[in-house]
């Protein structure tokens, strides 16, 4: 495999394709934050603004000004998104609103625990590329909240009756995983490490279930027993995977490579279940007793699903040198590359059905924005170059030698 030119491939496509996109096509420049319902030419085809994907748009900008190159249009982006969030995103005390309207009035209730989620990482990222300590003080308080509402995220809001069937779910758990390391430079050396330690029992001791097959499951019972229910037969595929580079991140940062080898192991078993035998591609929900899922979507093929396994593909091979995580990462490629990018706008589409072809034109709406695919061409453009210099060097000493 030539990873030199697949790591151009992928800076190529953010940079100058995907980047370029969200740049030009959904900042609002009078109310300030971003379109996110973008049709497949880039045209707008709904103003309401959903506060997820504001911060996660906060957030690439950021990261990308931070990691990438020190663009001020890239650092203008995400400072006027901020300071739209700032101002309206929450309700006075860092309860971040689901959405709002397009001048910032809100819609709807903060019951989403993923709005807090993103918008901590948005700031988090965003006091990195200011210094501005506010940014750095919204991201801290928020995470307090975050963890003030683990064991009932949904807080008042929730609409389970109490004490019936009381499950927990992968979601808020996993997004912790990720969310400690992006935001490391504001926690104490014992809080990061208290958090990273809840997260990985959550995720490798609970949700991943061994009689499975080495799977992980959507919801479990309070005290950890599968439930024959829809939502306790709940597999989604994606979700463990993207999980998975999570954990190869926290195994690589405490230096611990049996946590790896099981995120690395569990990867390619999600992959080998959710993957579509007859057309190609990963089923976005399945049931693990083979059961009709309640979701009608359940065989659609996502954008954000195929993203997240290249990223999980290439960061096992980089970590591990595992053979079956690279002619999974080919596997997938191939597929991504082929249904998801748009070759006549720019772009990926988002939805396809079960045989591969485009469902929805869009290219942004409530629940695809500038995240999945710039985030996952980002990161596995980096993890190629890694791949690539190790291999140079190698055979810089095995000339020397």
């Amino acid at each position: 495999m030539d990873f030199k030119n697949l790591a151009d491939l992928y800076k190529k496509e953010l940079l100058e394709n995907v980047i370029p996109f969200w740049l030009d096509k959904s900042q609002d420049k009078e109310y300030g934050g971003y379109f996110t319902c973008l049709e497949r030419d880039g045209s707008i085809f709904d103003t309401d603004k959903f506060i997820w994907l504001q911060a996660r748009q906060v957030w690439m900008f950021s990261v990308l000004y931070n990691k990438v190159e020190k663009r001020q249009d890239w650092l203008e982006c995400a400072i006027q998104g901020g300071e739209f969030l700032k101002k309206y995103g929450h309700d006075g005390n860092f309860n971040w609103y689901f959405s709002l309207d397009r001048k910032g009035n809100p819609l709807v209730q903060p019951y989403n625990i993923f709005s807090y989620t993103f918008a901590t990482i948005a700031f988090g990222q965003l006091s990195i590329a200011t210094g501005n300590q506010e940014y750095a003080t919204i991201a801290r308080k928020t995470l307090d909240i975050i963890l003030s509402r683990v064991n009932n995220p949904k807080d008042k809001w929730n609409k389970t009756y109490p004490g019936t069937r009381n499950l927990k779910g992968f979601a808020l758990p996993m997004i912790l995983c990720n969310l400690s390391l992006e935001i490391e430079h504001l926690l104490s050396e014992d809080f990061l490490m208290n958090v990273i330690e809840n997260c990985i029992h959550e995720v490798m001791d609970i949700f991943y279930r061994p009689e499975l097959g080495g799977i992980i499951v959507e919801n479990v019972m309070e005290n950890g027993q599968l439930s024959n229910t829809f939502d306790g037969r709940l597999i989604n595929p994606g979700h463990g995977i993207e999980a998975m580079w999570f954990t190869m991140d926290l195994g690589k940062r405490l230096n611990r490579p049996e946590l790896i080898q099981k995120s690395v192991d569990t990867t390619i078993k999600l992959i080998e279940y959710g993957w579509d035998q007859k057309y190609g591609g990963i089923f976005y929900y399945m049931d693990r007793l083979g059961y009709p899922p309640q979701q009608l979507e359940w065989d659609q093929k996502l954008w954000w699903v195929h993203s997240e396994t290249l990223i999980s593909l290439l960061k096992g091979y980089n970590l591990t040198g595992s053979e079956e995580c690279l002619e999974w990462f080919k596997k997938i490629h191939d597929y991504t590359w082929t249904h998801f990018k748009d070759t006549d706008y720019p772009e990926w589409f988002g939805y396809l059905n079960r045989q591969g072809e485009t469902l929805l034109s869009l290219k942004g709406g409530k629940w695809k924005g500038c995240f999945h695919v710039p985030r996952a061409l980002l990161q596995c453009w980096k993890t190629l170059e890694e791949i690539q210099s190790r291999i140079e060097t190698q055979s810089e000493k095995m000339q020397i030698s």
